[in-house]
């Protein structure tokens, strides 16, 4: 289905399909913005996704200014398993350290993130390794291809081992690299900020800039 709607020289364009959601933004003489998110609802084995990935047409040249474009895949989380009961008394263990505070600001896309969720109230999200390697991975991926895609992203944040529900944010720059355009553009996307917000503990982001001179982005949550 597609909904379109025009008002004061903006066009919105809503294209809604079976587990996707893509918008297209376009404003007359200011930034253009391209959206899309993928919710992923299975219980298949990691490195299998259900309906196919969420892919963006490649962009023709003109002399539209810079376009930020993103995506956003979310893995529902693993229902656990309820604890035992248990009338043994013992004293309370002492805390666990606080992980350094480099860890909450290894980039300025994490360090943005962490504030849009202490304004919601939320703890930030430290940095993981692991989820850096995937968020890399994609985003050299997308670089190469020149357009934006989710293929088993959120999978592959799982098989981090440190987390029971994982999320994805993809996107793009034509100017290059822009932490607070994307960072803007996903918190006006209802999936993506959804994926900003969410029950996580860590995060990892990359950006690789493309042939095209696009920057590229991948956020992986868990």
């Amino acid at each position: 289905m597609r909904v379109l709607s025009g008002f004061g020289g903006l066009l919105l364009v809503v294209a809604i399909g079976v587990g996707a959601t893509v918008l297209h933004l376009h404003t007359s003489g200011s930034n253009q913005v391209v959206a899309a998110a993928q919710q992923t609802f299975v219980n298949s084995p990691y490195g299998s996704l259900p309906y196919p990935p969420t892919r963006l047409p490649r962009p023709t040249p003109s002399s539209a200014p810079a376009t930020p474009s993103t995506s956003a895949v979310s893995k529902p989380s693993v229902p656990k398993s309820a604890a035992p009961s248990s009338t043994t008394h013992h004293s309370a263990p002492a805390p666990a350290p606080k992980p350094a505070s480099r860890n909450y600001s290894v980039t300025t896309q994490q360090v943005l993130i962490n504030q849009d969720r202490a304004r919601a109230g939320l703890p930030p999200l430290a940095w993981n390794s692991c989820l850096y390697n995937v968020a890399v991975a994609n985003a050299r991926r997308m670089a190469a291809q020149e357009y934006i895609s989710h293929t088993n992203g959120v999978y592959q944040d799982l098989a981090c081992g440190i987390g029971r529900q994982s999320g994805e944010n993809v996107g793009y720059y034509t100017a290059g690299i822009s932490d607070s355009i994307i960072n803007t553009a996903f918190m006006n996307s209802a999936e993506h900020k959804a994926n900003i917000l969410g029950p996580y503990h860590y995060v990892a982001t990359a950006w690789v800039v493309g042939a095209n001179g696009y920057g590229y982005i991948a956020v992986e949550f868990d």
